[in-house]
């Protein structure tokens, strides 16, 4: 997804105001880390948690136990995009060949000592883990190293705390936080308590880490507090969900991999206005428009958060609600950006998780996006993995229009044919026959409209009183 060039307010002009996506990343940019001046070696492995709020060096240290090197590398690669995303400088990349990770601390003491030298002749002050790190491990590594060691969970789950927006969205993040760091306690033992701000940087920021404490009592009680807040804002949810079972408005949910261009497709499919960055997880609050078909009927479109490989399951409990959004859906429209290396892996891992959430028996439409940045040798390849595939450029605008195409021929379709003949004075009727059916025919005459179309079990009853008998 190319990233979008947003000007300042005042660039716009008088009569023009700036979307909502346009602030929204204008804000996101104003707010960049500094570069620190101190030196990044702790003098004591506890104040780890506690640095200063900066643009931190980091080293990856990656456990290549299966596949082939190009999955590691990938593996990697995205971990450095991961960091990249949290506003850190990856100066380093390092993977090990094991047949599992090391018990006591992951990548084995061999390459714990080359982890150091890589950290003290580059400077780095992290090291980030392709992994998730027990807290023994987490331990060892910080006493070795000297420096402050994350593993890809706190990684992710930091992004989620800096790009969250809606109250919903940052109690859903500060649940994660807590159900992440509730095991690790002792392994950080009476740090937790000294914590004081968001300044913890990589990995150790959010909504609630001013509200950790190292008694497990406390934080269970506001793992409670938040489920029932979460229970609540699920009400309103649930609500506006009935609202459009009743009324009989099918739902498509835009699925894939972080990063696909989800929200750069709902912007072209429906002129959303939502965030688009390029950037991992750029956008995390569910955004539902209403769009029609070409015969005027309504359905709605709403974007999801973006999965990726391993995504916690902290975050994946933390996000059913807002996920079950996907399993509710008449049609689930997965997009897959074709320009990555490993499309296929993250189709799979999207599939993971939409199974997880009870969404495998929605009907799918796959969807290849950036097709503007895709040779055309890797397209013939495409086509060959996804035959019944739609290629678009949400970018270029390229099959957006065969994409509207595909999904109003993919909608449930009413089930019950009628004539009626609707008074003029009933407009109202009219109007939603073409909203929530399929109109087939019409023809005006002295007492009314004959209308002919296909319409939902619950309107087709409203409509009983003006069929037309047939011989």
């Amino acid at each position: 997804m190319h990233e979008e060039h947003m000007n300042s307010q005042e660039d716009f002009p008088s009569d023009t105001a700036p979307s909502t996506g346009e602030l929204d990343l204008e804000a996101r940019q104003a707010l960049r880390r500094v570069a620190g001046l101190a030196s990044t070696e702790l003098e004591d492995v506890t104040d780890a948690e506690y640095r200063r709020l900066r643009l931190e060096r980091v080293v990856l240290v990656g456990v290549w136990t299966e596949g082939t090197i190009d999955d590691a590398e990938n593996s990697l690669a995205e971990l450095a995009q991961l960091a990249e995303t949290a506003g850190s400088e990856v100066v380093e990349g390092l993977i090990q060949r094991r047949s599992k990770p090391d018990a006591g601390t992951f990548i084995g003491s061999g390459k714990v000592r080359e982890v150091k030298e890589a950290v003290e002749a580059l400077g780095a002050d992290t090291v980030i883990a392709d992994g998730e790190l027990s807290p023994g491990q987490l331990i060892a590594l910080e006493k070795a190293i000297n420096v402050k060691v994350i593993d890809r969970t706190a990684l992710i789950l930091d992004i989620f705390a800096q790009h969250a927006k809606s109250a919903e969205g940052k109690a859903q993040v500060e649940l994660a936080q807590l159900q992440y760091l509730l095991p690790r306690l002792r392994g950080w033992g009476d740090a937790m308590s000294r914590q004081g701000g968001s300044n913890g940087g990589v990995g150790l920021r959010g909504p609630g880490e001013t509200k950790l404490e190292t008694d497990r009592r406390r934080i269970r009680a506001k793992v409670a507090k938040l489920r029932r807040e979460l229970a609540k804002l699920t009400v309103t949810r649930e609500t506006k969900r009935d609202s459009r079972t009743r009324n009989r408005v099918p739902g498509v949910a835009i699925a894939g991999y972080t990063n696909a261009g989800k929200s750069s497709l709902l912007n072209a499919l429906t002129g959303a206005g939502i965030l688009v960055q390029d950037a991992l997880f750029a956008t995390l609050d569910t955004s539902t428009r209403r769009s029609r078909t070409a015969e005027g009927r309504e359905y709605t479109v709403t974007d999801t958060v973006g999965f990726v490989r391993h995504l916690p399951h902290q975050l994946v409990e933390a996000f059913r609600s807002t996920l079950e959004e996907v399993a509710e859906a008449d049609l689930i429209v997965h997009v897959i950006d074709g320009s990555h290396p490993d499309p296929l892996g993250q189709a799979a891992a999207v599939r993971e998780v939409l199974a997880e959430v009870g969404a495998e028996e929605v009907p799918e439409l796959v969807v290849v996006n950036k097709l503007d940045l895709v040779a055309p040798d890797d397209i013939l390849q495409l086509r060959s993995d996804w035959p019944d595939a739609v290629f678009v450029s949400a970018h270029s605008g390229e099959g957006i229009d065969k994409l509207r195409a595909a999904i109003e021929q993919a909608l449930p379709q009413p089930r019950t044919t009628l004539t009626v003949c609707i008074p003029y004075v009933r407009g109202d009727l009219v109007s939603r026959m073409r909203s929530r059916g399929e109109v087939l025919s019409t023809e005006h005459r002295g007492d009314g409209s004959v209308i002919t179309a296909r319409v939902d079990d619950a309107l087709a009853g409203e409509l009983r009183a003006f069929v037309l008998e047939t011989d």
